[in-house]
């Protein structure tokens, strides 16, 4: 039976990284087998631990075959949920806040498509200016589901 491991730890952002990369990536981006991930993953198993190093590594090897850094999230879940009241209102549910994620999902997609636009500065073509509103906006976005990640953790 598969060992529960919490969202905001490092244990799943390794099965992640595990699940997404092959033996040959594995071994090509930090020199250790999937083996040696797998026992960095045991929650109850405290003797090996992955370096701050080999997790960029991994994340990076992710990353180019176009998935999210499993690692990178996991410490972003974990610096986060330490800052939760800072973070997330106690009067914020999650309806409200999947309602204002719907809403800046919408701006994304408006951004996108004027930026795409014929008659935008570059036509077709996207300019640095309009790469950097997108890119804003991706962020509000990613801000946005790290809420929903500790509304859900929170339960509230």
């Amino acid at each position: 039976m598969p060992k529960i491991r919490k969202p905001a730890s490092i244990e799943n952002g390794l099965s992640e990284v595990v699940k997404i990369l092959s033996e040959d990536e594995i071994e090509e981006a930090i020199g250790k087998s999937s083996s040696y991930l797998r026992k960095c993953s045991d929650p109850d198993n405290k003797r090996f631990q992955i370096e701050h190093d080999e997790s960029v590594k991994l994340d990076l090897k992710c990353i180019e075959k176009k998935k999210a850094p499993p690692l990178l999230n996991s410490h972003e879940f974990m610096i986060s949920r330490q800052a939760k009241s800072s973070i997330i209102n106690e009067e914020d549910n999650l309806d409200a806040i999947l309602v204002k994620f719907a809403i800046l999902h919408g701006k994304l997609v408006e951004v996108i498509k004027e930026a795409q636009d014929p008659s935008s500065d570059l036509g077709k073509d996207i300019s640095d200016v309009e790469k950097r509103e997108i890119f804003e906006s991706i962020k509000t976005i990613e801000d946005k589901i790290l809420k929903i990640k500790i509304a859900i953790d929170k339960n509230i």
